[in-house]
C-alpha cells in the first residue's frame, strides 16, 4: 500500500479540515478513512455534483482491499453492495430521489442497518430528513468541484 498523505486521528469530535488539491488527494483521504474503520460505521457524505464523493468512497474501499474498478456511483441503482474481507460495505446514493421522498425507506435503510458490522456510505446524505442511528456516524462534507481544490471536513 502506498504512503498516505493524510493521517487521521480516531477522534473527529471537533472536526478535521483537509484540502484536497487533486482527485488523488481525495482518494488518499478516503483511504485514510477506510483504514480507520472497524465495522458498523455510517459515513454520511455531502457535497455538490462532482465534489468527489465517489472518489472518496473508492479510496475507502481501496483501504479495505476491494477492487476499486468495481466501485461505481449508485446514482441509478441507489444501492451497491461490496463484500470485502473485513465486512460488507453498502454504498447508497440519494441523488435521484425526490426531496419529498422518505429516502431511507426507498432504499431499505432499516434492513441494511440490521447488519451491525457492515459499513454504510451514503452520498447526498443531506436528503435524510431524520437521522437517529445507533451506529458510529462519520460526517464528511466536501466543498468544491471541477478542477478546483476541495475543502473536506470530517467529524462525528
Amino acid at each position: 500500500m502506498r504512503k498516505l498523505k493524510f493521517i487521521l486521528r480516531m477522534d473527529f469530535k471537533d472536526g478535521q479540515n483537509f484540502v484536497c488539491k487533486s482527485p488523488e488527494d481525495t482518494f488518499a483521504l478516503g483511504e485514510a478513512v477506510g483504514l480507520s474503520l472497524r465495522g458498523g460505521e455510517i459515513i454520511l457524505l455531502s457535497g455538490g455534483l462532482g465534489a468527489g464523493k465517489t472518489v472518496l468512497t473508492k479510496g475507502i474501499l481501496y483501504a479495505l482491499e476491494f477492487d476499486t474498478r468495481e466501485v461505481t456511483s449508485p446514482s441509478f441503482t441507489l444501492v451497491n453492495l461490496y463484500k470485502t474481507e473485513k465486512f460488507s460495505v453498502y454504498h447508497i446514493d440519494f441523488w435521484r430521489l425526490d426531496d419529498n421522498t422518505d429516502v431511507g425507506a426507498a432504499v431499505g435503510l432499516n434492513e441494511i442497518l440490521e447488519d451491525e458490522t457492515s459499513v454504510i456510505i451514503i452520498e447526498w446524505s443531506e436528503k435524510l430528513k431524520k437521522i437517529s442511528f445507533q451506529n458510529k456516524i462519520i460526517r464528511v462534507s466536501i466543498k468544491g468541484d471541477g478542477e478546483d481544490e476541495r475543502s473536506v471536513q470530517i467529524k462525528n
